[in-house]
């Protein structure tokens, strides 16, 4: 089927995270459609493969036990970063419940955390300059090809870049840079790799 191209100077050269909302309110774009806005570009997400499902589900899971309810965490939901993007990361630890976010998407997080194997390029690069400029002091990349925890901290929001970096291997636990006293073992947050 033909579809009709918009005529020249209708179509924005990016979207705003207003105009985004905007067009999930107006139904053009559906809640199931797997798709985020990254810099005002409207990206598909990838189809999750089994080890990406079952890698944000332990994340989640070990996030939560090991916060203890000092915060909420949150899976595959909209974060408001900014005037042109709104990621949903695979997973976010955000201040306060859910009920608080009844009315608005949140506008920041304690850490974010994306399971990566064929997005890892944009991963490092896209989402890691989009969640420091929003200055988000922790964000780990569970990366799936190399069976590791990647960590960047330490947010330089000007420079859209994290000043830390290191990376965690199975055996190591990560405390959580914004929640003192919690931890979470890599095993824990890592799917095996017959997954």
């Amino acid at each position: 089927m033909a579809i009709a191209v918009p005529p020249a100077g209708t179509v924005p050269e990016r979207y705003t995270a207003e105009r985004y909302l905007a067009l999930v309110d107006e139904g053009v774009l559906a809640p199931d459609d797997r798709v985020e806005l990254l810099e005002g570009v409207i990206v598909a997400m990838a189809p999750k493969g089994v080890r990406h499902a079952a890698g944000t589900g332990l994340a989640g899971d070990a996030l939560r036990a090991a916060l203890g309810g000092r915060g909420t965490v949150r899976e595959q939901n909209p974060l408001v970063l900014g005037p042109y993007s709104i990621p949903e990361p695979d997973v976010a630890v955000v201040t306060g419940r859910h009920a608080d976010y009844a009315r608005a998407h949140p506008t920041t997080a304690l850490l974010v955390v994306e399971v990566s194997d064929t997005s890892l390029p944009q991963d490092r690069l896209t989402k890691a300059a989009i969640y420091a400029a929003a200055g988000i002091p922790e964000y780990w990349i569970v990366n799936l090809r190399d069976d590791c925890v990647e960590i960047y901290r330490a947010p330089d929001a000007q420079a859209r870049k994290y000043v830390e970096r290191r990376v965690a291997r199975r055996g190591e636990r990560i405390a959580l840079a914004g929640v003192p006293g919690a931890a979470v073992a890599v095993d824990d947050i890592l799917p095996s790799a017959e997954a």
